[in-house]
């Protein structure tokens, strides 16, 4: 296995859901902003590994594996937080859907590694909109929280709706993508 640059910022990302979680919970004001700014930075590494991955040359099969798990579990974890203290039937509807996919497409892709069609579900331009407006909204909910003036808040829920939204139409396209595969199996069988 071999550390780079791209995966010590990866690793960072695992590290910081802890922080994010402790620093939310604080028992002082200004709690939900330090956590909003702890995902912002999470969210930084987020692209920033993959741009230093690709423009370095210093992608590897670990990173490639680890990145994606990052990804997933910050954004699960912050979503959980965000629920917990906005316990609104929007907030948790666009949260489980966005949770719900990362688990069916993550599963998927397994799946279609597993029988040799991981290039039918590789990460697309839509995902990577996806995954900008998702850490946007995340960052701007968490920050609402505790800025509940100036448009903050609204701007994230607006963005949480967004996302939810990309977050399907990437879902429908993945297993429209899956989908000769899984009739070729359906007619082996």
């Amino acid at each position: 296995m071999h550390f780079n640059l791209p995966t010590y910022l990866t690793l960072l990302r695992i590290v910081l859901i802890p922080v994010l979680t402790v620093a939310f919970y604080l028992p002082w004001s200004g709690a939900h902003v330090v956590s909003g700014v702890i995902f912002a930075i999470a969210a930084i590494t987020d692209w920033l590994d993959g741009y230093l991955a690709r423009r370095m040359g210093l992608a590897t099969r670990f990173g490639a594996f680890l990145d994606p798990v990052a990804d997933k579990l910050m954004v699960a974890v912050a979503l959980v937080l965000i629920v917990q203290a906005e316990p609104r039937p929007l907030i948790a509807l666009a949260s489980a859907i966005i949770i719900g996919r990362e688990i069916t497409i993550a599963s998927l892709r397994e799946w279609m590694a597993e029988i040799g069609q991981r290039k039918r579900v590789e990460v697309s331009a839509l995902g990577k909109w996806k995954t900008t407006f998702q850490m946007l909204a995340i960052t701007l909910l968490l920050l609402g929280l505790d800025i509940p003036h100036g448009g903050v808040k609204t701007t994230g829920e607006l963005l949480l709706v967004v996302s939810a939204t990309l977050t399907l139409w990437s879902m429908i396209v993945y297993l429209q993508a899956a989908m000769p595969v899984f009739k070729a199996g359906a007619e082996t069988e």
